[in-house]
């Protein structure tokens, strides 16, 4: 393979004087060759201008008329897809604002009731307390005039053994009663005006 690529080689280098045309200069120079050239170059180029014209130019008009609508139809398709993004945008803020306002109403209505509720129930809570009160002073004033009188009772018995005791006579009951609760009346006057 490599002598046979050698031999071309050599053979190449031998006839490149006669390849290149050395001899009889260049043909584009020479005048005798110029009117076939024109033709030549007329009618390729007219070729080359009819097939350009009549077979890739209405193919690139229409590929470029099909991207053209294609285009504008993807606009016309967007701008639709944007209108109704739009749409839907503003419908979901509505919702949005509907909903925040009946979860305002529905935390106001639920406010008042149960504030009318602690307020119903302070009430009663007052009353109970008030009937409470009323209950314990009566009480207490029961037991003040009940305690008088015992009070009273245990100082007439004191009294009387103690009189007793000293004087070593018996005294009259009722004398020390009267004795004993007209100074009690005093006192007790005396502390409900303090």
């Amino acid at each position: 393979m490599k002598n046979l690529y050698f031999a071309s080689c050599i053979v190449f280098i031998l006839n490149t004087n006669q390849a290149f045309g050395a001899k009889g200069g260049m043909p584009q120079l020479n005048t005798e060759f110029w009117a076939s050239q024109i033709f030549w170059l007329i009618l390729i180029f007219s070729i080359l201008y009819i097939i350009i014209w009549k077979i890739f130019l209405p193919k690139i008009t229409d590929i470029i008329e099909n991207r053209k609508s294609r285009i504008i139809g993807d606009l016309n398709e967007a701008q639709k897809l944007k209108e109704n993004a739009e749409k839907k945008l503003s419908e979901y803020n509505k919702i949005i604002e509907d909903t925040k306002k009946e979860a305002k109403k529905i935390i106001e209505d639920n406010k008042k009731k149960l504030e009318n509720d602690i307020k119903s129930k302070k009430q009663k809570f007052n009353e109970e307390i008030e009937k409470e009160l009323m209950s314990v002073e009566k009480e207490i004033k029961n037991l003040k005039k009940s305690s008088i009188s015992s009070i009273n009772k245990i100082a007439v018995e004191v009294s009387s053994e103690l009189i007793r005791q000293i004087v070593g006579a018996e005294m009259n009951m009722s004398k020390v009663s009267a004795i004993v609760e007209d100074i009690s009346k005093k006192k007790v006057e005396k502390h409900l005006w303090l």
